[in-house]
């Protein structure tokens, strides 16, 4: 009856106008963003936060969610018709999806993605709405240990499971963990890293550093790779799979729904490792039986990764409604968002907020439904966007990027940070580091340091608290044994091979 109550609750606040309309914006701009390349969700929602000031907080939370599963769909449209990938976690689909374009079969790709995308998304919601209560519950056992030591596994999963070098990941934490400690110290009441400026006094504002750090670093990244693109579109014809489609994909829709749920709540996980992970499955399950090889356009190497980013893109949602610890960068934004609405993440945000909490959850199976009435219809509208130049976008990207930075503190210091973070993100991607374990460590670290001296403190300085509490100990040697294990010569090597597949 709970779990009927909570849906109640959730579908009272979802299918408000408001929320729809602002439901359906996201999904909208989602599905833009995931087809025109160069941007990707992180980017859209690092710019769009200033927006979500002056809404409602449930209204913003949905609105920023839709973006972000609406770009998984996005994705898929100009990775199968022009063998572009709208969003990173779209690569794959381009292996197999394109090539069944050129055999005239763009319809049956798409439509294999629309389907396979929205049962993931459904399952998705449900084990979120399933799963949440009982991981709240044993949320509130949690203390200063325990949540420190949760953090630690974040960072280390971060780490482990992020794009390239493992020592370039490291790195990236440790940054932003130290960037993360800029301000006043609030037991101390001493300036760290503020060196002598009034505007460090508060911090850094995180709505700059991720404006910078992924919106101006991308334009200027795009900007350096100026090219013109001579593409060809496939013809789309029917947006339906046959019969003998479905009854193909089936299999890799449930095995790429159940990997990209599950990696999906993994920290450093989300959608590119769903999709990645799904293709590298059905791969090896098909073997050299494969009617047509993989690569060259067998439905099943869509129909898997397609379905497992969109769950893992939202069961990513999971950490971060229930423990208040963000899985991937975009998580990282969520929780910026909430923190700007004066909302602290975590497990009371269900019991203090549940029409937020659980119209957040319905909003997601609502917006789902609207992606598949949105898409299909509208694939010829998207595929035309990508002939805008990009030399007519940039300016527009960087106004919006600038006013949206100012209008949340009035601070024109906030502008200089972007920019300053812009260059380094640009730094970043051209040294081949991954920004998301920087934002992660960013968000986290001063949770960190807060949880570790309370902790500390109730233990009268007994650092042997952290092992003589039994869910706080098991999380650390959790995180001791993934760290273990990543840098056992063996495994770094099947890592390092898997991420240049990927690429």
């Amino acid at each position: 009856m709970d779990f009927l109550n909570n849906l109640a609750t959730g579908f009272g606040e979802a299918l408000s106008l408001a929320n729809l309309l602002y439901c359906f914006a996201g999904v909208t701009v989602g599905t833009l963003i995931g087809v025109l390349p160069g941007l990707g969700p992180v980017a859209a929602i690092a710019m769009l936060l200033p927006i979500t000031y002056t809404l409602q907080p449930s209204a913003a939370l949905i609105m920023l969610a839709g973006i972000y599963y609406g770009a998984q769909y996005g994705g898929s449209t100009t990775a199968i018709l022009v063998n572009i990938p709208g969003d990173a976690s779209a690569v794959i689909t381009c292996l197999d999806g394109h090539k069944m374009a050129k055999k005239g079969r763009a319809g049956a790709a798409l439509g294999i993605a629309a389907i396979g995308s929205f049962f993931a998304g459904c399952v998705a919601t449900f084990l979120i709405a399933a799963f949440a209560p009982p991981l709240i519950s044993i949320a509130f056992k949690f203390e200063a240990a325990e949540y420190f030591s949760l953090m630690a596994l974040g960072l280390v999963g971060a780490v482990v499971l992020a794009n390239g070098s493992l020592i370039k990941a490291f790195c990236m934490v440790l940054l932003g963990l130290l960037v993360g400690l800029t301000g006043t110290d609030i037991n101390s009441g001493a300036m760290r890293f503020t060196f002598g400026l009034e505007d460090l006094q508060e911090g850094l504002s995180f709505v700059a550093i991720s404006m910078g750090i992924f919106g101006y670093a991308e334009i200027m990244n795009n900007l350096e790779q100026r090219s013109t693109r001579s593409f060809s579109t496939a013809p789309v014809g029917k947006v339906l799979p046959t019969w003998s489609d479905i009854k193909n994909c089936v299999g890799p829709i449930l095995r790429g729904t159940a990997v990209g749920s599950l990696l999906g709540v993994l920290p450093g996980g989300g959608a590119l490792l769903s999709s990645f992970a799904s293709y590298t499955m059905e791969k090896k399950i098909a073997g050299k039986n494969a009617n047509p090889p993989f690569g060259e356009g067998n439905i099943r190497g869509v129909a898997g990764p397609e379905t497992a980013n969109n769950a893992g893109a939202q069961t990513s949602f999971i950490p971060m409604l229930t423990l208040g610890i963000p899985s991937n960068a975009v998580m990282a934004l969520m929780i910026g968002a909430m923190m700007i609405h004066d909302i602290q993440p975590g497990p009371l945000v269900m019991s203090t907020d549940p029409g937020l909490f659980w119209g957040l959850i319905v909003s997601m199976w609502i917006g789902n439904l609207m992606l598949i009435v949105l898409n299909l219809p509208m694939i010829n509208v998207w595929v035309k966007l990508l002939r805008v130049p990009y030399r007519w976008l940039f300016p527009a990207i960087i106004a919006f990027c600038v006013i949206g930075t100012y209008s949340i503190n009035n601070n024109v210091f906030d502008i200089w940070v972007s920019i300053a973070f812009g260059f380094l993100g640009y730094v970043f991607i051209k040294l081949g580091c991954e920004a998301a374990p920087f934002v992660l460590g960013f968000i986290l670290g001063p949770m960190m340091e807060e949880n570790l001296r309370r902790a500390l403190l109730l233990s009268r300085g007994d650092p042997s608290v952290f092992f003589t509490r039994p869910i706080s100990c098991g999380l650390l040697i959790a995180a001791a044994v993934l760290l273990i294990v990543v840098l056992a010569p063996a495994v770094r090597k099947k890592r390092e091979v898997a991420f240049q597949d990927n690429d």
